[in-house]
């Protein structure tokens, strides 16, 4: 067997699952040091029922009192890491495709676009029907066309989720979680005090905080985590070798192309071993630059279906001289990687979109005609027989669900009421 094919083994016997990487990490001022997990929003419904998440650290207790936070999560971790592609070191591996925005002065590499392939605005640009066709492709089951125009759509995942459905699940995916953390709270205050006071002088009488001119106080916030002694950061990492199995080429007749689809899980395994073993960025938003904990070497693993687990070495140096040997045997694009963002496509992109009201008040109802007004809006909205309406997961009707001080979620298109909901 030749160097280049020693990884073959991964994705033709199935006897592989995935390799895995284990990182332990601790805030830069130590393992004692307070640190910033990331922040979520409430979940609905907050404000009437306290059981539901109130926003803040996602942090899962359990009943023997230990607790994970999630630190960074996958989605985010897919988008710091994708981008590295861009760089000088690694840019010869993937097609940099580029949308442009002339009249603004502005750029879209998509290995910056959060939904890769599947982006609204990549999608809108003049790669729209390459994408469309790749997509396409990938439901009848050939992943290469995909391939030479967004790899990293298949490394990292992607769901076109807008046109085709075409779903591609994620072969590389990283978390960040902390286990068994203590929480903080802090407080701040801007006083204008401390500068000149317009107010109080009588310069602006309505000066408000929003623009800085008067005081602003924030008070008992979240303020970061810090580890308990038995407290540990984590960076788990996997690369799924059974997803890559998955990945196949076809001929325009069906057939499967065995030496092409060779080529193209050697291409996509070589695009997942880099981004494991690329360094990462430690800064990962304010208050959160972690690093790996020398005390604790990072894990390499191949584990396989049976559960048993080898120790693996790998060089992040090897496993760019085997991309780049995967790529003499696999053709990317490498010519007109560069098209505009096209506006027309994006204004017809959100017709037929209707607007989406939660939670809205109704102040007016005209039962005869079947229209009815909500608080904030002064169009009527009416109601046809096309017109869902359901009262919790029940069909209703007008008279049940439309009345004064009603709260309804409606989705409107054109001033017709697409679809009512009430509690």
């Amino acid at each position: 067997m030749s160097e280049f094919a020693r990884f073959d083994k991964w994705f033709e016997d199935r006897g592989f699952a995935a390799i895995v990487l284990r990182e332990h990490l601790m805030p830069v001022e130590g393992t004692d040091g307070i640190f910033f997990p990331a922040t979520y929003a409430a979940q609905q419904g907050y404000d009437k029922d306290k059981t539901k998440f109130q926003g803040g650290y996602n942090i899962d207790v359990f009943d023997d009192g230990s607790n994970v936070v999630l630190v960074d999560s996958v989605g985010s971790q897919a988008n710091r890491i994708e981008p590295i592609f861009s760089e000088k070191e690694y840019s010869d591996l993937v097609p940099q495709i580029i949308v442009t925005f002339p009249t603004k002065g502005l750029r879209l590499n998509l290995l910056s676009a959060n939904h890769r392939a599947a982006d609204a605005i990549v999608r809108c640009s003049g790669f729209e029907q390459d994408l469309r066709n790749a997509f396409r492709e990938v439901l009848r089951g050939n992943a290469e066309t995909l391939a030479q125009i967004a790899p990293t759509s298949l490394v990292f995942g992607a769901w076109d989720s807008r046109d085709t459905q075409a779903k591609l699940p994620r072969i590389f995916s990283s978390t960040v979680r902390a286990f068994n953390v203590r929480q903080h709270t802090r407080s701040a205050n801007f006083l204008v005090q401390m500068t000149i006071d317009l107010e109080n002088l009588e310069l602006l009488p309505d000066a408000r905080s929003e623009e800085g001119f008067k005081n602003a106080l924030a008070s008992k916030v979240p303020g970061g985590v810090q580890l308990t002694p038995s407290g540990s950061i984590r960076r788990d990492t996997t690369v799924n070798l059974a997803a890559i199995r998955r990945l196949t080429v076809l001929e325009a007749d069906g057939s499967f192309s065995t030496d092409r689809t060779t080529a193209l899980r050697r291409y996509i395994l070589g695009l997942a071993l880099v981004a494991l073993t690329a360094p990462q960025d430690s800064f990962l938003r304010a208050g959160c630059n972690l690093v790996p904990n020398i005390d604790k070497p990072r894990e390499f693993v191949v584990v396989g279906e049976d559960g048993k687990r080898t120790e693996l070495i790998l060089n992040h140096n090897d496993t760019l001289a085997y991309t780049r040997e995967a790529l003499k045997y696999f053709n990317i694009r490498r010519t007109d990687l560069e098209k505009e963002f096209i506006q027309s496509s994006a204004e017809k992109a959100m017709e037929g979109k209707p607007e989406k009201l939660k939670g809205q008040e109704v102040v007016s109802v005209d039962a005869d005609a079947k229209t009815f007004k909500i608080k904030g809006r002064e169009t009527q909205i009416s109601v046809t027989d096309e017109t869902t309406i359901k009262k919790g997961k029940t069909d209703a009707t007008f008279e049940d669900v439309v009345k004064i001080e009603a709260k309804l979620d409606v989705e409107v298109l054109n001033n017709i009421a697409k679809v009512i909901r009430s509690k």
